[in-house]
């Protein structure tokens, strides 16, 4: 028996004119991720044959975003039944489900939508399932007004609602799920008479009726309805995502002393008995494995932490970091393409970018590779079980040999060989009283000013 078809439809064609910005609304962020890629990777957990996306004109930005799926364009601003429609010539000859979702609700889950497109399949009559929730404050959402058979009759919007409408419970989520043979058909008969004179996916019900199809619903938590008009709606959201994120990583088995002020990105790996404390930003592309501590005031991004790591407080891991098996990155420390070995310790004040150090080298307070003239990126290499002293300059290109001791305060420009001791320090000369004649000198240099 073949597999039956699944499609999703993503809206994204709104023009997001109350986000007040040159970015295009589907783009804006929430946990370091575009909100329509969240709605994307979200639709692609349910594996369909096709996913379009459905731009306004000139929004070329967001059809880059989602590629390698499809997009279609709504040339006029007429409404979700108009941008559905949209999509239609992707669709010729298509007979499966099409999910239709909006690109500004990034929290819904593939769970939600799973159970519509499974509702929908369960009985051959069942022609559109809508997704339903039930707000503690119903206020001014559009209503479900249910048949005697429990199938929706109709979604009628709050400013159209009766007494008795008003005082349903059931709301409209928006998704809707339908027999993709049937949409485009019943699309087409959708009308404009109303204020906007736009055609909406809300009409849809009365129309599948008369063609001998039922409406179900399926209800969905609150949380996952929430949508985003403006810059207050974005940062709403981020901070659902974050609790929803928080929520998995400490199930998952991490501890958080302080979950409220740390924040997590769409992919942030976290393994068990890994702790993190306050105030720790994780931007995109970051691996933490287990038994890792990671102290107050750190920022990790595009960075990679082996087993028994330590990191922090104050420390700064950028993109191509990777950190060694029981290394340490303590305070003030900044990494950038930098591959630390196992049991490294960088402690403090130091900056490591584009660095290999192998493992068990020690560096020194206040180390610094200098890896950029002006023009190129070069490369400092440091082998196993050196020692750099405190205060050392290392000018790219330049290897520092394995078990090589550099002293204190020395800037190094020649490679340094295995086990060797590398320095560069101008004689130190010490004249005796000489102190004491310069302040006697500035003494009566002072009196004579005043």
């Amino acid at each position: 028996m073949t597999a039956k078809k699944l499609a999703c439809i993503i809206l994204a064609a709104g023009k997001g004119t109350r986000m007040k910005s040159a970015l295009p609304k589907p783009l804006h962020k929430i946990a370091g991720r575009a909100m329509v890629s969240h709605v994307v990777a979200t639709c692609e957990a349910l594996n369909p044959d096709k996913i379009v996306v459905v731009i306004g004109p000139d929004m070329q930005a967001v059809a880059d975003a989602v590629k390698p799926h499809a997009t279609a364009i709504q040339q006029t601003a007429n409404g979700t039944g108009g941008a559905a429609l949209a999509a239609k010539e992707h669709f010729k000859n298509f007979d499966g489900d099409i999910l239709v979702v909006f690109s500004d609700t990034p929290l819904v889950t593939s769970e939600t939508m799973q159970r519509m497109v499974d509702l929908r399949r369960q009985i051959p009559a069942i022609g559109l399932t809508y997704s339903g929730f039930r707000p503690a404050d119903p206020a001014r959402y559009g209503r479900m007004v249910m048949d005697d058979d429990g199938t929706l009759k109709k979604i009628i919007e709050f400013k159209d609602a009766g007494a008795e409408e008003k005082k349903i419970t059931l709301c409209n989520g928006g998704i809707v799920c339908a027999d993709g043979a049937k949409l485009f058909d019943w699309l087409a008969q959708v009308g404009n008479d109303n204020a906007q004179k736009e055609y909406y996916l809300t009409d849809l019900p009365p129309i599948a009726r008369k063609d001998n199809r039922t409406t179900h619903v399926v209800e969905m938590p609150e949380e996952e309805t929430a949508g985003i008009n403006t810059r207050e709606d974005l940062a709403h959201l981020e901070r659902m995502m974050q609790q929803r994120l928080r929520r998995k990583h400490m199930l998952d088995g991490a501890t958080l002393t302080d979950p409220g002020s740390v924040f997590f990105s769409y992919d942030t790996v976290i393994g068990q008995d890994v702790t993190i404390g306050p105030n720790v930003i994780f931007g995109p592309g970051v691996t933490i494995a287990n038994n890792v501590e990671i102290l107050p005031f750190c920022h990790l991004e595009g960075a990679s932490v082996a087993e028994g790591a330590h990191i922090g407080p104050y420390a700064r891991l950028r993109p191509g970091t990777t950190v060694g098996a029981n290394a340490k990155v303590g305070n003030f420390v900044e990494t950038k393409n930098a591959k630390l070995g196992p049991g490294v310790k960088a402690s403090h004040l130091t900056y490591l970018g584009d660095t290999d150090v192998g493992e068990n080298t020690n560096i020194g307070a206040g180390t610094i590779t200098c890896n950029y003239d002006g023009f190129l990126k070069y490369k400092t290499t440091i082998g196993k079980d050196a020692f750099i002293g405190s205060n050392t300059a290392l000018i790219a290109p330049v290897t520092i040999g394995h078990g090589a001791i550099i002293g204190a305060g020395s800037s190094i420009g020649k490679d340094v060989p295995d086990n060797a001791l590398g320095i560069t320090r101008a004689p130190q000369v010490n004249k005796d009283g000489w102190a004491s004649e310069f302040r006697q000198k500035k003494i009566r240099e002072k009196a004579k000013k005043e």
